[in-house]
């Protein structure tokens, strides 16, 4: 039985639920100063303790935050959960927060947003361990399926293990096109491909929200728009040197699709993304200030009518682990902290994600800069998801329904289905997989011993093996900054010294080699040599091993090509999908087990 507190009730219109929202909202607009406005316009990241607590200020934390400053002083209502802790504990700190809210002035409950949280990636830039949720493939790995209706699925448990514990917007899908091999963030896509890419994003959105955005809905905030993937030499825009995004091959149109689909499909949010386009008829400033891009193209062109959110740290340097981080304001850079502010919602942005200085737009309306009016507007849109999802009737969860809920063994088992359902065969010679003896002389090699040990003898030495199983990473390019290092970038061959042991290794005994692709590798002497070679986009080792001795079905498909080499991925169009000459293993690849 739930102990959490009763909404707060003062009697106004607005927190009447009977009510249309359209009234409620506007009733609530009238009442509010233009500080409490201001404060909607800001979304950044909270932190908090194992045991539920928020983190305050001045209180030891990976990333230090003022919980109670920013909700009762800075009037924001709109937080990114970094990190994570037990189901019970994640829904007692938010129903501390939804507290906090209440005793402000209004009461305008919180809105609680969160990277993806289901996968075996934990990059504080993108996305978050699974911990107590269940685990299921990157979207990379439920593209390898190619089955919309296993991605709703995935999307339906998402969102009530999130709904569980208070969190109701998904900083995801991400639905770039992955048409540059060397790009980092291609593990969060579903691949290369526009029109899968675009069937797949339906069923996300559909299994999210629902067929209308409602109290049981889970916001989808899908980015980065217009399309991620054309990154110059495959560099990242979280970062100077990545900042540019071309389009060589004139596609531009073509990484419109999926965000097209998602529209239709009635995504609430749409994130644009820290690029700057170069050589177009855009205007060459990052998205989250390109009113070309926001308001002439995603308003005007496509009809899209729900919140924009600019992608984290647009406005302030930084430090993160330690070091400086300018602000992404790629091609403002020379501008001030609020003539960038300004820009933003002149483009017809409603929020800044990562930032939380509001002081900032009142100076600006106070000052000319800015009307009223146009911030109302994005109010307005702001308050509507509040009401739609019915925080402001029942703001708080069941922190025992959370523990009940979040990982429950029904979830559990449908992640680890869909893990082995993933992964995909690229090479079996002679019928390796399914590997015949039931316990052979096993040398094992980068898997956990434990697990590998129930499926053979475990020796010590190739040479008094049978069979070997080695596990594999997408190589990557070591880099200074220690932010950057989560990023994985550059060359995706391996290099003699890397590839030496593994072709030794291959060459000496029958081995069954897995990757993991975090990006398409270079590895045509791998594919070469090796007896079997399974890929996966996140996956246990217990997955892997089911599937190489039979005990379960691999249907994956590669959701993009890998190349034959470096100088044909740099011979390739960024803006392209299945560009490089001659690859490997083409786009759509893979065997049937």
């Amino acid at each position: 039985m739930s102990t959490t507190p009763t909404p707060r009730n003062d009697g106004h219109p607005y927190q009447d639920p009977s009510l249309p929202s359209s009234e409620r909202v506007a009733d609530l607009i009238s009442r509010m100063t233009l500080e409490e406005k201001a404060g909607l316009l800001f979304q950044t990241m909270l932190t908090m303790h194992p045991d539920g607590r928020p983190v305050e200020a001045g209180e030891d934390s990976m990333a230090p935050t003022d919980t109670t400053g920013m909700v009762r002083s800075k009037l924001m209502s709109h937080f990114n959960l970094f990190g994570t802790a037990g189901p019970r504990q994640m829904a007692e700190w938010h129903n501390t927060l939804q507290e906090m809210a209440a005793s402000t002035r209004l009461g305008i409950p919180v809105t609680v947003s969160t990277d993806p949280r289901h996968s075996f990636t934990a990059n504080i830039g993108a996305s978050i361990e699974a911990g107590a949720f269940s685990v299921w493939p990157e979207p990379t790995g439920l593209a390898a399926t190619r089955d919309p209706e296993l991605v709703r699925r995935f999307a339906d448990v998402a969102r009530r293990e999130y709904l569980a514990v208070g969190l109701r917007v998904a900083l995801h899908p991400q639905i770039d096109l992955a048409t540059e091999p060397r790009w980092s963030r291609q593990m969060g896509t579903f691949g290369a491909d526009a029109a899968l890419t675009a069937e797949l994003v339906q069923a996300y959105v559909l299994g999210f929200q629902g067929e209308r955005l409602g109290p049981d809905s889970v916001a989808t905030m899908v980015k980065h728009f217009p399309g991620g993937g054309p990154q110059k030499d495959g560099e990242d825009p979280h970062f100077p040197h990545g900042k540019e995004q071309i389009y060589p091959g004139g596609m531009r149109e073509h990484h419109l699709a999926p965000f097209k689909a998602a529209i239709a499909a009635g995504a609430s949010q749409m994130m644009p993304y820290y690029g700057q386009p170069v050589g177009t008829d855009w205007e060459e400033v990052g998205f989250g200030f390109n009113k070309g891009v926001i308001t002439g193209l995603l308003r005007e062109q496509l009809g899209f009518d729900g919140i924009v959110c600019t992608d984290w740290g647009l406005l302030n340097d930084e430090a993160i682990f330690g070091e400086m981080h300018q602000a992404r304001a790629w091609g403002v850079e020379h501008l001030t902290v609020a003539e960038r502010a300004a820009k933003a919602i002149d483009a017809g942005a409603d929020q800044f994600g990562g930032e939380s200085c509001p002081e900032v737009i009142v100076d600006l309306v106070r000052s000319g800069r800015l009307s009223e009016d146009r911030i109302d507007r994005s109010v307005r849109r702001l308050l509507r998801e509040k009401f739609v999802l019915g925080l402001f009737d029942s703001p708080y969860v069941d922190p025992a329904a959370a523990e009940e809920i979040v990982g429950n063994s029904e979830f559990r088992a449908a992640g680890q289905s869909a893990q082995r359902r993933s992964l995909t065969v690229l090479v079996n010679h002679e019928r390796t997989l399914p590997v015949a003896d039931e316990r052979p002389k096993l040398y094992a090699e980068g898997l956990d011993a434990r697990v590998a040990a129930r499926f053979g003898e475990l020796v010590d030495d190739p040479a008094d093996a049978d069979l070997a199983v080695l596990r594999l990473f997408t190589p990557y390019e070591f880099r200074e900054n220690k932010f950057e290092q989560l990023f994985h970038s550059g060359r995706l061959d391996f290099t003699e010294e890397e590839l030496k042991p593994v072709l030794d290794l291959l060459d000496a005994v029958p081995t069954v080699v897995c990757l993991n692709l975090e990006r398409p590798a270079v590895i045509p002497e791998i594919a070469e040599r090796s007896a079997a070679l399974i890929v996966d986009f996140g996956a246990s080792d217990e997955a892997l091993l089911d599937v190489a001795f039979g005990r379960a079905g691999a249907e994956g498909r590669l959701p993009y090509e890998l190349p034959r080499s470096m100088a044909a991925v740099e011979a390739s169009r960024s803006d392209v999908p299945h560009d490089t000459a001659d690859p490997v293993f083409p786009f759509g690849a893979g065997l049937d087990l």
